[in-house]
């Protein structure tokens, strides 16, 4: 389980550290970054990246939309090896995507983490906590 909110700076090589907490779910040091659906980027364990990509092959979606769901998930997805120092190289088309340039909020999100620009995590924490237990209590209602 990815568990926590971290900030980081990143370097002017583009590479900031993972958590040492997160290492432990990323044995090999392999990882895939991609696109996230809020201006963030997703990170997956290789392992888990592939159990997501195996479930979408056995889902029952209509081909148009899984073509297209393919195309947007893999298309803005990369390979990522954590070095010595625990870092990883953010690759800019990610990085401009998310608007990242300087601090990172790294977010666990049991299964993966995301990664975020600072600003932008503040307002999406902010939304999310307001809406969280609003969620939880209509699941407690059923």
């Amino acid at each position: 389980m990815f568990l926590g909110e971290f900030e980081y700076k990143i370097d002017e090589k583009g590479r900031v550290p993972i958590p040492p907490k997160f290492r432990g779910g990323l044995k090999d040091g392999g990882m895939v970054v991609a696109t996230g659906p809020e201006k963030n980027i997703v990170a997956y364990s290789t392992a888990g990246w592939n159990k997501l990509a195996a479930t979408l092959d056995g889902s029952s979606i209509a081909a148009s939309k899984l073509r297209r769901l393919k195309r947007s998930l893999f298309a803005g997805a990369f390979t990522v090896n954590i070095d010595r120092q625990g870092r990883i190289a953010l690759p800019p088309p990610l990085r401009e995507y998310a608007g990242i340039e300087d601090e990172v909020i790294i977010a666990g999100v049991n299964t993966y983490f995301e990664l975020w620009d600072k600003e932008q995590w503040a307002s999406e924490k902010a939304a999310s906590q307001e809406q969280a237990w609003q969620i939880i209590e209509s699941l407690e209602r059923h």
